[in-house]
């Protein structure tokens, strides 16, 4: 335009029109060189779209923003026609694919070229970059089977991917992908070696686990949906009982596409603890139970027992009640017995500890277990250490409950056996460098004398073992069994310092161990002491007696006025203190519970022994003398009669202490 106003301007010079002519000449010049090099990228475009269309691969033209300018059949083929850049194109195959493709791009700017390859179900995608000017970029994606090429090598050695793509295939996370849908969008290396043992499978959210205490697809819905924030539950494989993952889900959006990210960690250790810890407080449990129960009941049985002695007293043989009142008596001890049972489980029953050479207590035994065999059933004896070898060790323990638990594990092994069979006792001197830990327990390493009790029985199913030692608990028939049986034996070493454990196979029998620590002490520290004999005879003194339980407070205050002694009572700590307020009261002797409402026997005696510290005690009880022993310590002159007793060793007793 300025040179044809140049050219044709009226009133100019001749330089002028000159200078316009040559900026129209310019201007063509231009025009014409514009259109060759259009006309020629057309071309270069055209034959580098024919070079596209016949290429086997998928193949793209990008500008620099990734925006898809060109792609061949194959390319819609391969990722649809529906993506508008490369990064929406390789979605499907990277949870991240634009960190990638910048990466590939960046190298390729600079270098001219660049390559990556993405491991694929049963292929190698490799994906090569070629700038093609200053502002398109030609991409090839290329299938290569997994028998070529050094890259297809790798690839091979290690489980194809479902959609994960190179940035996270090898972090060392399980990490899988879900739609809303629940579908398996995506698995990396280390979740499928988690779950699978490194197989491809294609699978749903609720078909790979359950347990949440509602639908697992409903958790997955709400935290795609944004309406959970999500979080971490544990949840169990399904399909596999004991098998746990903790998965983490959070809520991510690419391309649009909702969808949810879940982390896997294996939480089996974790909840096999936790299973542990509950099994171990439920036992606690139980055995607290077990023994107020006990207590209360050891109240309730001195009461009766006593009672009926004292009926006894008036009644003689020739009497038509005695036989009623000697059944009664009779049966008030086979409740004290399995009371003895529950207290035995709770490890709260009085046991008499004394030193033991196994092999003697079993010499004596076998002939009683022998008695309890019934036809085809065999028992034998026998002793693993060996000829030469060291002998057994000796161990503490209370002989009678030793035999007792013994005879338990004996009978069940005879009933585990209808058809007949063998079952033998074995003695090994065992000892353990290291500490052996099973089934919730840690023997520590030293010296132990194990003795074991195998049958070759019905054996004891794997889902049972884990209840075996609960109180009320039995695999045999109603009727056959009260379940006590190896809670007690249970409660019984436990209490003695020792470890039980059991070993069966269904089908081919049951093994129980007994580990006891041996004892390096003193035999004569722990021999028992025999009772002196007390002849019965009235007595003399004055007796505080502080018991809460009113029917064993009567019964024990008319037991002891029936022998001579004057009784003093009351039903608790604070009313006793208040009597001996009375400092022209004389007192002799304080029988005293040891459990009350209020202040506790020992604490009450104590404080009375400030005043009166020549008073002797007998301290009464339904639990075991060892929760007593320190604060009996620090009482002098002080005796246990644990509950329930009768009239005579409750004024055997008293006599004794004041003689």
């Amino acid at each position: 335009m300025a040179g044809l106003w140049a050219a044709f301007w009226k009133d100019s010079g001749p330089g002028l029109p000159f200078l316009g002519l040559v900026l129209i000449a310019l201007a063509v010049a231009l025009a014409v060189r514009d259109r060759l090099a259009e006309r020629r990228g057309d071309r270069e475009a055209l034959r580098a779209f024919r070079l596209m269309a016949d290429d086997p691969a998928a193949c793209f033209i990008t500008d620099t923003a990734g925006h898809l300018i060109l792609r061949n059949q194959a390319a819609e083929t391969r990722f649809g026609s529906d993506a508008r850049s490369l990064h929406a194109a390789l979605g499907q195959l990277s949870l991240a694919p634009g960190e990638l493709l910048q990466r590939l791009q960046g190298t390729a700017k600079t270098k001219g070229a660049a390559r990556a390859d993405l491991a694929g179900r049963g292929t190698v995608l490799r994906l090569t970059v070629h700038r093609a000017d200053a502002d398109r970029y030609f991409w090839r994606a290329e299938d290569l089977s997994l028998a070529s090429g050094p890259a297809a090598q790798q690839a091979a050695e290690r489980p194809s991917v479902v959609g994960v793509g190179a940035d996270l295939e090898d972090v060392p996370v399980a990490i899988m992908t879900f739609g809303p849908d629940g579908v398996m969008r995506a698995a990396n290396l280390a979740s499928r070696e988690l779950m699978w043992a490194g197989e491809t499978r294609a699978a749903m959210f609720h078909e790979l686990f359950e347990g949440l205490g509602r639908p697992v697809s409903e958790w997955l819905a709400d935290v795609t949906a944004g309406r959970h924030p999500g979080g971490s539950e544990v949840l169990r494989v399904r399909g596999e009982e004991e098998r746990f993952l903790q998965i983490t889900l959070r809520r991510y959006v690419e391309n649009g596409r909702p969808g949810a990210l879940a982390i896997l960690n294996d939480a089996t250790r974790l909840k096999t603890l936790e299973a542990q810890f509950v099994q171990s407080q439920k036992m606690q449990a139980i055995g607290q139970l077990a023994g107020g129960i006990a207590h209360d009941f050891n109240n309730l049985l001195t009461a009766i027992s006593g009672h009926c002695d004292l009926l006894l007293l008036r009644h003689g043989r020739e009497d038509s009640d005695f036989a009623d009142l000697e059944q009664i008596r009779q049966n008030a001890n086979r409740a004290a017995s399995l009371v003895g049972q529950l207290l035995a489980f709770s490890r709260k029953q009085t046991l008499n500890p004394e030193v033991l050479d196994l092999e003697d207590v079993l010499a004596d035994l076998i002939h009683l277990l022998n008695r309890l065999m019934v036809d085809k059933v065999e028992l034998s004896l026998g002793h693993l250490g060996g000829e030469g070898s060291r002998a057994l060790g000796r161990i503490r323990a209370d002989k009678r409950q030793i035999e007792q638990v013994l005879i338990n594990l004996v009978v069940n092994a005879r009933d585990a056996m209808p058809n007949g069979g063998g079952i033998r006792i074995e003695t090994e001197p065992l000892t353990l460098a290291e500490d052996l830990k099973r089934d919730r327990a840690t023997v520590p390493a030293g010296d132990y004398t194990v003795i074991r009790v195998v049958d070759h029985g019905i054996g004891i199913p794997e889902h049972q073992l884990r209840q075996i030692f609960e109180p009320f608990f039995t695999t045999k028939r109603i009727g056959e069994g009260t379940g006590l049986g190896l809670s007690m034996a249970y409660g019984i070493v436990k209490q003695s310092g020792g470890f039980i454990f059991v070993d069966s196979v269904v089908g081919q029998g049951t093994t129980f161990s007994l580990y006891f620590p041996v004892y390096e002490g003193d035999a004569q520290d722990f021999q028992p002491t025999e009772p002196r004999r007390v002849v019965a005879r009235k007595g003399e003194g004055v007796i505080l007696l502080v018991e809460d339980e009113a029917s064993v407070r009567a019964f024990a205050s008319r037991a002891l006025t029936l022998r001579g002694y004057t009784v003093l009572e009351a039903a608790n700590a604070e009313e006793a203190l208040a009597r001996l307020e009375d400092r022209t009261l004389h007192i002799d002797l304080f029988v005293t519970d040891v459990v009350m409402p209020g202040m506790d026997g020992p604490a009450w005696v104590r404080r009375a022994h400030l005043d009166r510290p020549e008073v002797k005690v007998v301290f009464m009880s339904g639990y075991a003398e060892d929760g007593l022993a320190e604060d009996q310590a620090r009482v002098p002159n002080s005796v246990f009669l644990p509950k329930p007793f009768s009239l005579t060793d409750l004024t055997t007793t008293v006599q004794g202490l004041l003689s």
